[in-house]
């Protein structure tokens, strides 16, 4: 599954002979975008490890929108392509453990998830209860 980002097209599932959908005349199945928010915590780390741990994680994960942290919690928010709302969550719970040891995240456990399809996050930021759309992207301190 690749990951998208915002307005990126569509993909096409692959058939288990390995030939697409278009190709073998079968039935089409688009991705479509979802709005993940991961929090995390657990106990304190130094800040300036926290803050490395989640820029490394970034890089290594470049559809990363912005993470927002403390000494024991943290919480990032990003876009995922998938078929459908359980195969962005399962995505989405697997990001930090996959990415634990590389970016050398601190030992935390996902305390909360939230997955919502992309017109649910627009129709949010218009009434005014989801994240400003001048929140600046990147990693910050709460």
């Amino acid at each position: 599954m690749r990951r998208g980002r915002p307005g990126a097209p569509a993909l096409t599932s692959v058939g288990a002979c390995g030939t697409t959908g278009e190709d073998a005349g079968a039935e089409r199945t688009d991705s479509r975008l979802w709005h993940i928010t991961l929090s995390v915590s657990g106990a304190a780390a130094p800040l300036g490890e926290v803050r490395r741990a989640l820029e490394q994680l970034a890089h290594d994960h470049p559809f990363l929108l912005t993470s927002r942290y403390a000494e024991d919690h943290a919480e990032i928010r990003y876009w995922e392509e998938a078929r459908d709302l359980h195969d962005a969550a399962a995505v989405a719970l697997r990001l930090w453990g996959e990415h634990r040891s590389t970016a050398r995240l601190p030992p935390w456990e996902i305390v909360g998830l939230e997955v919502i399809d992309r017109e649910t996050y627009h129709h949010r930021v218009a009434a005014g209860h989801g994240p400003l759309p001048a929140t600046p992207v990147g990693v910050h301190p709460f």
